[in-house]
Protein backbone atom coordinates (compact mmCIF):
# COMPACT_ATOMS: atom_id res chain seq x y z
CA UNK A 1 0.00 0.00 0.00
CA UNK A 2 1.29 3.36 -0.81
CA UNK A 3 1.51 6.04 1.44
CA UNK A 4 -1.34 8.15 -0.34
CA UNK A 5 -3.92 5.84 0.01
CA UNK A 6 -3.64 6.18 3.93
CA UNK A 7 -3.95 10.18 2.99
CA UNK A 8 -7.49 10.38 3.28
CA UNK A 9 -7.50 9.47 6.71
CA UNK A 10 -4.33 11.59 7.44
CA UNK A 11 -6.16 14.00 5.71
CA UNK A 12 -9.66 14.06 7.95
CA UNK A 13 -7.46 14.50 10.95
CA UNK A 14 -5.41 17.27 9.98
CA UNK A 15 -8.82 19.16 9.12
CA UNK A 16 -9.70 18.71 12.73
CA UNK A 17 -6.34 19.74 13.47
CA UNK A 18 -6.64 22.87 11.49
CA UNK A 19 -10.14 23.41 12.83
CA UNK A 20 -9.26 23.84 16.21
CA UNK A 21 -9.81 26.53 18.17
CA UNK A 22 -7.30 26.61 20.68
CA UNK A 23 -5.94 24.80 23.88
CA UNK A 24 -4.09 21.98 22.24
CA UNK A 25 -4.19 23.06 18.66
CA UNK A 26 -2.29 25.62 17.66
CA UNK A 27 -3.27 28.79 15.50
CA UNK A 28 -2.51 27.97 11.44
CA UNK A 29 -3.72 30.38 8.83
CA UNK A 30 -2.09 28.26 6.56
CA UNK A 31 -1.37 25.14 6.49
CA UNK A 32 0.15 23.12 3.30
CA UNK A 33 0.89 19.29 4.00
CA UNK A 34 2.13 17.22 0.60
CA UNK A 35 2.27 12.77 1.40
CA UNK A 36 5.00 12.14 -0.74
CA UNK A 37 5.64 8.98 -2.41
CA UNK A 38 8.50 7.27 -3.91
CA UNK A 39 7.42 7.51 -7.19
CA UNK A 40 7.00 11.24 -7.31
CA UNK A 41 3.49 11.26 -6.45
CA UNK A 42 1.97 13.19 -3.98
CA UNK A 43 -1.23 14.07 -2.31
CA UNK A 44 -1.25 17.89 -0.96
CA UNK A 45 -3.92 19.08 1.91
CA UNK A 46 -4.09 22.69 1.92
CA UNK A 47 -6.10 24.10 5.18
CA UNK A 48 -6.19 27.99 4.66
CA UNK A 49 -8.45 31.45 5.79
CA UNK A 50 -9.93 32.85 2.82
CA UNK A 51 -8.27 35.98 4.08
CA UNK A 52 -4.68 34.54 4.13
CA UNK A 53 -4.98 32.73 0.86
CA UNK A 54 -5.64 35.92 -0.80
CA UNK A 55 -3.09 37.74 1.27
CA UNK A 56 -0.57 34.74 0.08
CA UNK A 57 -1.35 33.58 -3.14
CA UNK A 58 -3.57 36.53 -4.06
CA UNK A 59 -6.85 35.39 -4.94
CA UNK A 60 -9.81 37.27 -4.99
CA UNK A 61 -12.20 35.36 -3.07
CA UNK A 62 -14.92 37.13 -0.54
CA UNK A 63 -13.26 37.50 3.07
CA UNK A 64 -16.48 38.46 4.71
CA UNK A 65 -17.10 35.62 7.67
CA UNK A 66 -20.67 36.05 6.57
CA UNK A 67 -20.09 35.45 3.04
CA UNK A 68 -20.46 31.83 1.56
CA UNK A 69 -17.59 29.67 -0.19
CA UNK A 70 -17.60 29.46 -3.70
CA UNK A 71 -16.72 25.90 -3.37
CA UNK A 72 -16.70 24.93 -7.23
CA UNK A 73 -14.24 28.88 -7.88
CA UNK A 74 -11.83 27.16 -4.68
CA UNK A 75 -12.01 23.35 -6.56
CA UNK A 76 -11.11 25.55 -10.30
CA UNK A 77 -8.18 27.46 -8.96
CA UNK A 78 -6.39 24.67 -7.37
CA UNK A 79 -7.39 22.26 -10.97
CA UNK A 80 -5.43 21.59 -13.65
CA UNK A 81 -3.96 18.65 -15.91
CA UNK A 82 -0.93 17.74 -13.09
CA UNK A 83 -3.61 18.70 -10.29
CA UNK A 84 -6.92 16.29 -9.64
CA UNK A 85 -8.96 18.05 -6.73
CA UNK A 86 -10.91 15.42 -5.11
CA UNK A 87 -12.62 17.62 -2.04
CA UNK A 88 -13.39 21.04 -0.82
CA UNK A 89 -14.67 21.64 2.31
CA UNK A 90 -15.11 24.92 4.03
CA UNK A 91 -15.30 26.25 7.84
CA UNK A 92 -15.44 28.65 10.29
CA UNK A 93 -13.12 30.15 13.26
CA UNK A 94 -12.11 33.06 14.82
CA UNK A 95 -14.73 34.68 12.73
CA UNK A 96 -13.06 33.75 9.80
CA UNK A 97 -13.80 31.12 6.77
CA UNK A 98 -11.31 28.57 5.81
CA UNK A 99 -11.26 26.11 2.73
CA UNK A 100 -9.62 22.74 2.79
CA UNK A 101 -8.40 21.19 -0.66
CA UNK A 102 -7.29 17.55 -1.14
CA UNK A 103 -5.76 17.31 -4.24
CA UNK A 104 -3.82 14.41 -6.26
CA UNK A 105 -0.16 15.01 -8.22
CA UNK A 106 0.98 12.75 -10.17
CA UNK A 107 4.97 14.53 -10.29
CA UNK A 108 5.53 16.78 -7.80
CA UNK A 109 8.52 18.14 -9.83
CA UNK A 110 5.55 19.85 -11.97
CA UNK A 111 3.66 21.49 -9.25
CA UNK A 112 5.43 24.53 -9.20
CA UNK A 113 3.66 25.12 -12.58
CA UNK A 114 0.38 25.29 -11.23
CA UNK A 115 -0.87 28.53 -10.02
CA UNK A 116 -1.56 27.80 -6.13
CA UNK A 117 1.85 26.64 -5.60
CA UNK A 118 3.91 28.82 -8.23
CA UNK A 119 5.52 30.56 -5.32
CA UNK A 120 7.78 27.32 -4.98
CA UNK A 121 10.09 25.00 -6.64
CA UNK A 122 10.12 21.19 -6.21
CA UNK A 123 13.27 19.10 -6.61
CA UNK A 124 13.03 15.30 -6.85
CA UNK A 125 15.42 12.81 -7.59
CA UNK A 126 17.49 9.44 -6.75
CA UNK A 127 20.75 8.73 -6.28
CA UNK A 128 21.50 5.42 -5.61
CA UNK A 129 19.82 4.04 -2.30
CA UNK A 130 19.03 7.66 -1.30
CA UNK A 131 16.00 9.99 -2.50
CA UNK A 132 16.14 13.92 -1.97
CA UNK A 133 13.12 16.37 -1.53
CA UNK A 134 13.26 19.62 -1.64
CA UNK A 135 11.54 23.20 -1.87
CA UNK A 136 12.09 26.68 -1.19
CA UNK A 137 9.05 28.61 -1.20
CA UNK A 138 9.36 32.04 -2.50
CA UNK A 139 7.93 35.24 -2.39
CA UNK A 140 4.25 35.73 -0.48
CA UNK A 141 1.87 37.98 -3.20
CA UNK A 142 1.34 40.44 -0.49
CA UNK A 143 -2.25 41.31 -1.13
CA UNK A 144 -3.88 43.77 1.32
CA UNK A 145 -7.04 41.87 2.65
CA UNK A 146 -7.58 44.69 5.52
CA UNK A 147 -8.55 44.36 8.96
CA UNK A 148 -9.71 40.48 8.68
CA UNK A 149 -9.21 39.93 12.55
CA UNK A 150 -5.52 39.03 12.75
CA UNK A 151 -4.13 39.63 15.95
CA UNK A 152 -0.07 38.80 15.53
CA UNK A 153 0.24 35.30 16.59
CA UNK A 154 -1.07 33.25 13.64
CA UNK A 155 1.15 30.88 12.03
CA UNK A 156 1.90 29.32 8.63
CA UNK A 157 2.91 25.74 8.39
CA UNK A 158 4.56 23.23 5.66
CA UNK A 159 4.15 19.32 6.86
CA UNK A 160 6.10 16.76 4.67
CA UNK A 161 4.46 13.41 5.48
CA UNK A 162 7.55 11.14 4.31
CA UNK A 163 7.45 7.05 3.34
CA UNK A 164 10.64 5.62 4.52
CA UNK A 165 13.19 6.30 7.00
CA UNK A 166 14.67 9.94 7.24
CA UNK A 167 18.57 9.78 6.74
CA UNK A 168 19.13 13.75 6.73
CA UNK A 169 17.26 16.81 7.76
CA UNK A 170 17.61 20.29 8.09
CA UNK A 171 17.75 21.74 11.91
CA UNK A 172 14.87 24.06 11.58
CA UNK A 173 12.72 21.45 11.03
CA UNK A 174 10.55 19.60 13.39
CA UNK A 175 10.25 15.88 13.39
CA UNK A 176 7.07 14.96 14.29
CA UNK A 177 5.53 10.99 14.61
CA UNK A 178 8.58 9.35 13.38
CA UNK A 179 8.13 10.54 10.20
CA UNK A 180 6.44 13.97 9.65
CA UNK A 181 8.69 16.60 8.86
CA UNK A 182 7.27 20.16 9.62
CA UNK A 183 8.56 24.01 9.20
CA UNK A 184 7.05 26.53 10.87
CA UNK A 185 6.55 30.35 10.32
CA UNK A 186 4.73 33.04 12.01
CA UNK A 187 2.01 35.01 9.30
CA UNK A 188 4.04 38.05 9.71
CA UNK A 189 7.00 36.63 8.16
CA UNK A 190 5.35 34.69 5.19
CA UNK A 191 3.48 37.81 4.68
CA UNK A 192 6.87 39.70 4.32
CA UNK A 193 8.27 36.60 2.50
CA UNK A 194 10.95 35.25 4.64
CA UNK A 195 12.92 32.68 2.88
CA UNK A 196 12.12 29.35 3.52
CA UNK A 197 13.38 25.61 2.29
CA UNK A 198 12.31 22.29 2.78
CA UNK A 199 15.21 20.03 2.25
CA UNK A 200 15.39 15.97 3.13
CA UNK A 201 16.89 12.37 1.90
CA UNK A 202 15.13 9.55 2.81
CA UNK A 203 15.61 5.72 1.90
CA UNK A 204 14.26 4.60 -1.40
CA UNK A 205 12.65 1.65 0.04
CA UNK A 206 9.19 2.58 1.98
CA UNK A 207 9.03 1.69 4.89
CA UNK A 208 5.81 -0.71 4.47
CA UNK A 209 7.65 -2.74 2.09
CA UNK A 210 10.40 -3.15 4.57
CA UNK A 211 7.94 -3.93 7.66
CA UNK A 212 6.34 -6.77 4.36
CA UNK A 213 9.46 -8.16 3.87
CA UNK A 214 10.47 -8.57 7.31
CA UNK A 215 6.90 -10.25 8.12
CA UNK A 216 7.45 -12.46 5.21
CA UNK A 217 10.57 -13.50 6.17
CA UNK A 218 9.85 -14.46 9.91
CA UNK A 219 5.91 -16.36 8.42
CA UNK A 220 9.12 -18.10 6.20
CA UNK A 221 10.89 -19.19 9.60
CA UNK A 222 7.53 -20.30 11.05
CA UNK A 223 6.58 -22.73 8.55
CA UNK A 224 9.95 -24.15 8.21
CA UNK A 225 10.15 -24.59 11.90
CA UNK A 226 6.84 -26.28 11.77
CA UNK A 227 7.44 -28.74 8.92
CA UNK A 228 10.90 -29.34 10.59
CA UNK A 229 8.58 -30.19 14.22
CA UNK A 230 6.44 -32.45 12.32
CA UNK A 231 8.96 -34.34 10.40
CA UNK A 232 11.11 -35.11 13.37
CA UNK A 233 7.70 -36.67 15.39
CA UNK A 234 7.03 -38.81 12.11
CA UNK A 235 10.20 -39.75 11.87
CA UNK A 236 10.86 -40.63 15.35
CA UNK A 237 7.01 -42.38 15.83
CA UNK A 238 8.54 -44.78 12.37
CA UNK A 239 12.15 -45.47 14.54
CA UNK A 240 9.85 -46.97 17.48
CA UNK A 241 7.50 -49.05 14.96
CA UNK A 242 8.27 -52.62 16.23
CA UNK A 243 9.85 -55.05 13.59
CA UNK A 244 6.71 -57.06 11.85
CA UNK A 245 3.89 -55.10 13.49
CA UNK A 246 1.10 -54.83 11.55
Amino acid sequence: MRLRALAPILCAVSVASACGAGGFFRQYEYDEEVYLDLDGSATVQINSSIPALNALRGTTFDTRPTARVDRAAVRAYFSSPDTHVTWVRDSRRNNRRFVHVRLDVDDIRRLGSVAPFAWSSYRFQRSGDQVEYAQTIGPAAGRDVGSVGWKGNELVAFRLHLPSRITAQPPDAQLRRGNILVWEQPLADRLRSAPLALDVRMESQSILSRTLVLFAATFAAVAIGFVAVIWWLLRGRGARQPVGQV
